[in-house]
């Protein structure tokens, strides 16, 4: 039974990756560091057609990593979370792809940015997070100018 199951997970992860190299945007994303196979079909599969997103931060809003504000009157909180409120899976995936882009130095960019974030005392995951948010603005720009990334 065990054996069924992987061999019909190996046949799926293989259709899935006919499917994606069908999009030129695929080739797009796996030129930035971290963004592997199933990850950048990932995320053509959460966005959609980059098109539709008149701005890099509506794209953020859509991922859910924004910002939420908490503020009453005179008070405005010093603590943030994200609003969560877009798709999970795409979410996950940045996640995972500015973890994969941070081992090993491969994305020497988004390790400068998240070095700089450490530096003013933020912690890991919030670091994480706004790697994430530089990373879906990166995605936005070479999406749209249908451009491989360049370091």
């Amino acid at each position: 039974m065990l054996l069924q199951q992987r061999e019909f997970l190996s046949i799926l992860e293989q259709e899935i990756n006919e499917l994606a190299m069908q999009f030129e945007e695929y080739e797009i994303l796996r030129s930035i560091p971290g963004v592997g196979c199933k990850i950048a079909a990932t995320i053509i599969s959460e966005i959609g057609e980059i098109k539709q997103f008149s701005h890099p931060k509506k794209l953020v809003a859509y991922a859910g990593i924004d910002p939420r504000i908490y503020q009453s009157g005179k008070f405005t909180a010093t603590i943030n979370r994200i609003t969560k409120r877009g798709s999970t899976k795409l979410r996950q995936a940045l996640y995972t792809a500015v973890q994969c882009g941070l081992i090993n130095n491969r994305n020497t960019k988004l390790r400068e940015f998240y070095d700089k974030k450490r530096s003013e005392g933020k912690p890991h995951k919030v670091a994480i997070i706004a790697c994430a948010n530089k990373l879906l603005h990166w995605i936005y720009a070479i999406l749209k100018h249908k451009e491989s990334f360049e370091p």
